[in-house]
């Protein structure tokens, strides 16, 4: 709403687009998710993972998480799909990709990779000026 107060103030000539960004297609026509999207995407996110704190940082550097940084992960979370990254008092850091699904993760060793990383919060700050 507050966006759209903004926007009223140039003409219509000179606005191309107003809102936030979600992400951009790649070269390969592919969809990725830039980190502007998570506040939308958080709150109907089916699969979710929680890191307890000494992996926090890690993930929040551009790190993958290893299973020894996993708090909980939900349910059924299937191999190759999608994740939204929460700290143990639920508070959304980013998201990324499940490498191992949850019945995976039960019996792998403690530096198996179990979420590939694709985008954080810390990003804001290591890519202030490309994030468009």
């Amino acid at each position: 709403e507050a966006i759209i107060k903004y926007a009223s103030n140039f003409p219509r000539k000179e606005l191309l687009s107003f809102g936030t960004c979600f992400g951009r297609f790649t070269k390969t026509r592919k969809f990725r998710l830039h980190i502007t999207a998570l506040d939308f995407i958080a709150p109907y996110a089916k699969y979710k993972v929680w890191l307890k704190p000494n992996a926090e940082q890690q993930f929040l550097y551009g790190h993958n998480v290893v299973k020894s940084g996993l708090g909980r992960i939900t349910e059924n979370t299937p191999k190759y799909h999608g994740v939204i990254v929460y700290t143990m008092n639920d508070v959304p850091l980013g998201f990324g990709v499940a490498a191992k699904s949850t019945i995976e993760c039960r019996a792998t060793d403690p530096m198996a990779l179990v979420v590939f990383h694709q985008a954080d919060v810390g990003e804001f700050l290591r890519n202030e000026d490309a994030l468009t």
